[in-house]
C-alpha cells in the first residue's frame, strides 16, 4: 500500500500482514455478512485533526469511490455525523437517506441502504464502520441488523485500542485499501491443497496448487477424470469438502499428476507474493475466521491466478491446522463456450472490478485479445471505461443491485451498447455494437471535451448540485469558502482556490488554498482600477478563462506568475447585481472549458457570491451580537468572604455563535447569589434578552427579594417585555456563615453538588415553568446545607446535550467527571469540565457553566472567566 513500510503492499518484511489492515480487512468483511450487505469499509481518523479517510473498501472498486476517500467530520454525511455524535446512523433506502443526508444522495443517488456505527474504546474515536446493503424500501432497519453492527464496531474499536496500546498508529492518510469479500458458494472441482499452522505460521503448498497460482513454469494438469458417485464413500457428498464441515480427506487431492504428491514448503510470504493484495487480505481474514471454533470451519474465496484465470480456494479447519483446496468451477469451459457463441460480447468482472472471464465477442468489440484482459482491473486494461459519466453507471450498478444500460464511445468512431447486471459477488458486463447516437457524438465526459449526453451532464454536474446544498448550510465566510474548496475543486479536477471580497473599492484576499505561500500577498488590497484578471472578471461581469498560464501571460504582460503551467478560470462574484468578489480556480495541468462547464461555472459562482454576501450579513450581525454579549457578561467574578466561584462561557460554533446563555454572582447582602440562565435561541434578539433579564434580575436579588420573589418578578419583567421568546433560569442564594442554601428553578437543568469525598449527586430540584410563558406561575424554593467543602455545578444545556441521545445521559456523564476530579483549584476543575464532557469540535449551542465552593468563613478568592 502507498505510504506504508510493506515489501509487497500486503505486509511487512517478514511476510505477515500488517496488523492494522488485517483488523480493519476483518472488521469490514464480518460486518457485512453479518448484516446482510453487499460491500463495506472503515473510515480512520488520519494524521491532521478534521478529517476521515477511508482505509478500507470491500466488495466495491476503491477507485470508482475516489470522491468519498476524505470525509470533513463538521460535513453533513452519516459518516461524519456518527463520528460526531458518538451514535449509529442506520438509513433504510434513498427516500430515508433524501430526508436525513441529502448531500450523500446528490453524489450517490441510488437505491441503497446504508449502516454507520462509531468505531470507539472507552473514550476514543477511532472512525466509523460503514455496510452498504440492498435497500427496504417501507421497512425501518431490523433492531438484530442494528445489534449486529453495533457489536462489530466495537469489537474493531477493542482490537485497535489494542493495537494502540502495542505502539501501533491508529491512524489512515493514504488511499483506502481494497478487500475481496469471501464467495459464497459454487460447484467446486479440486486442483491443489496446501496445510496451515497458524500457531507456528507455517504453510506448505503442493505442486499443482503452485503451478495453478504460476510459481513454476511447468503447464497445469488437464482436466482430473470423472468421479464415479457410486465411488464415493457412504459419507461424502459431491465435492466432498465444498461447502461442508467434514474434514477433506488427506493427500494432494485428484490434481495428484500435476505435481509431487506431498506439500512443498513454502511459508505464507510465498503464498502472499503469489497474489494481489486484495486477495491476501481476504484470504488472511478467511483464515482467521476459520481457525476460531466458534465460527464454520470451511469458508471459500475466489483468487486470480498470475495469468489472470480466477480460482475457487476453500479452507477448512481440521486436527492438524488449516487445509485449502484450490477448485475451478466445473461448469466453466461449458459455460465460456457458450458465450463464445454469441454475436455480442460478454464480461465476467469481480465486485472489485476485475475482469474474470471475457468472451469471443467482447475480444472483438473491445479491440483487446483475452490476455489482456483477464486478470486486469477493467479501467485500467480499457481507459475510456473511466470516464466520469461511466464511472456512475458502474456505482449504479453496484449500489442498486439493478441493470444498468448505456452507451459508451470506445473511440473516435466505435460506440457500444453496454449493460451491466450485477450480483452479489460481480458484474455481467454485455457488450454490442451501437451506431453513432443522435446527440453530439465527439462529445465525452473528459476536461474540456464537452458534455454531450444527459449521462455525461448528470454525472459531471451532480458535484455542483452537492455544493449548492452544501451552500445552504454555510452561514460565515469561512465556511462558504471551505465548501467551495471541498466540493467545487474536486468537481472540476481543480487544485488552487483563491476568492477575493470586495470592500471599500479594494480587492481583499478571504481565501486561497493551494498556491504557494506567500504568493498571493501582492494581489490583497488591489484596487478596482488594476489591471489584472481577477479583477476585470468582477469590474466587467463576465468569467475568464485561460486553458494554459502561456496564454494568461500573453493576455496580461508582466503579471506575476506563480511555478504551476496549468490553466485558470476567473469568475465573478456577483449577487442581485451587487458586486461581492471574485474567485479564481487553478488546475496543475493545461486544459480546454467546455461551452458546458463554463455555463456552470459561472452559475456556480452566482450561488458562491449570493452565499458569501449572506455570510457578510450574518458576519456582521456575529461582531455586533458578540460585542453585545461581551459587554453584558461578568468578565471577573467578585472575591467574595467564604466561597469560591469559576465560570466559563463557550460560544456555539454553528450560526451566529452567540446565544443568551449566562451566569453571574451576586452579594445582596443576605447571601451569595449564584445564577444560570439560557434564553431561547441566538443572535442580537437573544443577547439584548440575555441582558435585560440579567439586569432585571440583579435588580431584584439587591433589593432584597427572596429568592421565589426574584424568579417570579424577572418572570413577568420578561412577559411584559413581549420579546417573543423565554428563558430557563436557576437561582440559588448561598449563606456562607450556616451554609444554608435556597434554590429556584425555571425549567433549567438539575443543578450537581459534590462533596468532598468525592459523592456527586443530581439536585432534583421541584420548580416552576420557563421564565417568559406564565405571569401567574409559582416558582417553589428548596432549602439545602452545603458543607465547607461542598462544589455546586450549575450548567446550560449546551455542556450536556448531544443530537440523539437523551439529555439524562448527558447530565449522568457530568455527575461522573465532576466526581473524578478531585481536590483541584475550581478553576481547573472547570477547565476539565468543558474539556471532557462537552461535545468535541461542532457545538450546536452555547455553553455556560458556573461553579461555587463554599469555603472557610472569610476565605475564599477571586476566579477569572475564560
Amino acid at each position: 500500500m502507498p505510504g506504508r513500510p510493506h515489501t509487497n503492499g500486503t505486509g511487512n518484511a517478514a511476510g505477515q500482514p500488517d496488523p492494522l489492515i488485517l483488523e480493519l480487512a476483518a472488521a469490514t468483511v464480518e460486518a457485512v455478512e453479518a448484516t446482510g450487505g453487499f460491500a463495506g469499509g472503515v473510515y480512520l481518523r488520519p494524521g491532521p485533526p478534521g478529517l476521515l479517510r477511508l482505509a478500507a473498501l470491500a466488495g466495491l472498486p476503491a477507485r470508482l469511490f475516489r470522491p468519498w476517500w476524505r470525509m470533513h467530520i463538521n460535513r453533513p454525511f452519516p459518516v461524519a455525523e456518527s463520528f460526531r455524535s458518538g451514535n449509529g446512523i442506520h438509513l433504510a433506502d434513498a427516500e430515508d437517506a433524501m430526508r436525513r443526508f441529502p448531500q450523500l444522495m446528490a453524489g450517490l443517488p441510488f437505491p441503497f441502504g446504508s449502516l454507520y456505527e462509531p468505531v470507539t474504546h472507552d473514550r476514543e474515536a477511532f472512525g466509523v464502520l460503514v455496510v452498504l446493503r440492498a435497500a427496504t424500501p417501507g421497512r425501518a432497519v431490523d433492531p438484530a441488523d442494528r445489534r449486529r453492527m453495533r457489536r462489530a464496531a466495537l469489537a474493531l474499536g477493542e482490537r485497535l485500542a489494542l493495537l494502540a496500546g502495542r505502539g501501533t498508529p491508529v491512524a489512515w492518510d493514504d488511499p483506502p485499501v481494497n478487500v475481496q469479500l469471501p464467495a459464497r458458494a459454487t460447484p467446486p472441482i479440486r486442483t491443489g491443497h496446501l496445510q496451515w499452522d497458524p500457531g507456528t505460521g507455517a504453510l506448505a503448498m503442493d505442486g499443482p496448487l503452485r503451478t495453478i497460482l504460476g510459481a513454476t513454469a511447468r503447464p497445469p494438469a488437464p482436466p482430473p477424470a470423472p468421479v464415479d458417485p457410486a465411488a464415493r464413500p457412504a459419507d461424502a457428498a459431491p465435492g466432498a469438502g465444498a461447502g461442508t464441515d467434514r474434514d477433506p480427506a488427506p493427500g494432494p487431492g485428484p490434481d495428484a499428476g500435476a505435481g509431487p504428491g506431498r506439500p512443498e514448503p513454502g511459508g505464507v510470504d510465498a503464498l502472499a507474493a503469489l497474489l494481489a493484495p486484495e486477495d491476501a487480505y481476504g484470504l488472511w481474514t478467511l483464515a482467521r475466521q476459520v481457525a476460531d471454533p466458534g465460527r464454520p470451519r470451511s469458508r471459500r474465496i475466489w483468487l486470480r491466478a498470475l495469468d489472470g484465470r480466477p480460482c475457487l480456494l476453500e479452507v477448512t479447519r481440521g486436527e492438524a491446522g488449516l487445509h485449502g483446496a484450490l477448485v475451478e468451477p466445473g461448469a466453466g469451459p461449458v459455460v465460456a463456450a457458450g458465450a463464445d457463441r454469441l454475436p455480442d460480447g460478454v464480461c465476467s468482472l469481480d465486485r472489485l472490478g476485475r475482469i474474470m472471464f471475457a468472451s469471443r465477442g467482447a475480444e472483438t468489440l473491445l479491440g483487446r485479445g483475452r490476455p489482456e484482459l483477464v486478470g486486469q482491473v477493467l479501467w485500467d486494461a480499457l481507459p475510456w471505461f473511466g470516464r466520469p459519466a461511466y464511472e456512475d453507471h458502474f456505482r449504479a450498478a453496484l449500489l442498486s443491485a439493478a441493470p444498468v444500460h448505456f452507451l459508451a464511445q470506445r473511440d473516435p468512431d466505435g460506440w457500444l451498447s453496454v449493460s451491466l447486471y450485477p450480483g452479489h459477488e460481480g458484474v455481467t458486463m454485455t457488450l454490442g455494437a451501437a451506431g453513432r447516437p443522435a446527440y453530439t457524438p465527439g462529445s465525452v465526459a473528459e476536461p474540456g471535451a464537452g458534455l454531450g449526453s444527459p449521462a455525461d451532464r448528470a454525472s459531471l454536474l451532480y458535484r455542483p448540485v452537492a455544493l449548492a446544498i452544501a451552500l445552504t448550510e454555510a452561514v460565515t465566510a469561512r465556511q462558504v469558502s471551505a465548501v467551495v474548496t471541498e466540493e467545487l475543486l474536486p468537481a472540476f479536477g481543480g487544485r488552487q482556490l483563491a476568492i477575493y471580497l470586495l470592500d471599500e473599492r479594494h480587492m481583499h484576499l478571504a481565501w486561497e488554498t493551494g498556491f504557494p505561500q506567500g504568493f498571493l500577498d501582492r494581489f490583497d488590497g488591489v484596487p478596482l482600477d488594476a489591471r489584472l484578471p481577477g479583477v476585470e472578471t468582477l469590474t466587467t461581469g463576465r468569467p475568464i478563462f485561460f486553458e494554459s498560464m502561456q496564454r494568461l501571460a500573453a493576455a496580461y504582460p508582466g503579471i506575476p506568475m506563480d511555478a504551476h503551467v496549468g490553466a485558470r478560470a476567473f469568475l465573478p462574484l456577483i449577487a442581485s447585481g451587487r458586486p461581492v468578489g471574485s474567485c479564481i480556480l487553478g488546475f496543475d495541468q493545461p486544459r480546454g472549458f467546455s461551452p458546458e462547464e463554463r455555463t456552470v461555472l459561472t452559475a456556480l459562482a452566482g450561488l458562491i457570491a449570493q452565499a458569501l454576501e449572506r455570510a457578510r450579513r450574518y458576519d456582521s450581525e456575529a461582531a455586533l451580537a458578540r460585542g453585545l454579549q461581551d459587554a453584558l457578561l461578568p468578565h471577573r467574578l467578585p472575591p467574595l468572604p467564604g466561597v469560591d466561584t469559576a465560570g466559563r462561557y463557550l460560544p456555539g460554533t454553528r450560526g451566529m455563535e452567540v446565544g443568551g446563555d449566562w451566569y453571574d454572582v451576586i452579594d445582596t447582602g443576605r447571601g451569595i447569589a449564584l445564577v444560570i440562565g439560557d434564553v431561547q435561541g441566538h443572535g442580537v434578539a437573544a443577547a439584548a434578552t440575555m441582558g435585560q433579564l440579567r439586569s432585571a434580575l440583579r435588580a431584584f436579588a439587591l433589593s432584597g427579594h427572596d429568592p421565589q420573589e426574584v424568579m417570579s418578578g424577572t418572570n413577568r419583567l420578561l412577559i411584559d417585555l413581549d420579546a417573543g421568546q423565554f428563558a430557563t433560569c436557576c437561582y440559588i442564594v448561598l449563606d456562607v456563615a450556616t451554609g444554608v442554601t435556597l434554590a429556584v428553578r425555571a425549567g433549567h437543568l438539575p443543578p450537581l453538588l459534590r462533596h468532598p469525598d468525592g459523592t456527586t449527586e443530581v439536585l432534583d430540584l421541584p420548580g416552576g415553568v420557563v421564565l417568559g410563558i406564565d405571569a401567574r406561575a409559582a416558582y417553589p424554593v428548596t432549602r439545602l446545607r452545603m458543607a465547607p467543602g461542598d462544589v455546586l455545578a450549575l450548567y446550560t444545556d449546551g455542556l450536556v446535550e448531544r443530537p440523539g441521545t437523551d439529555i439524562d445521559v448527558g447530565i449522568e456523564r457530568l455527575r461522573r467527571t465532576l466526581a473524578g476530579i478531585g481536590t483541584r483549584p475550581l478553576a481547573d476543575s472547570a477547565e476539565r469540565l468543558i474539556r471532557e464532557a462537552s461535545p468535541a469540535g461542532d457545538r450546536p449551542d452555547d455553553i455556560a457553566l458556573l461553579l461555587a465552593s463554599r469555603t472557610a468563613r472569610g476565605g475564599g478568592s477571586p476566579s477569572r472567566t475564560a
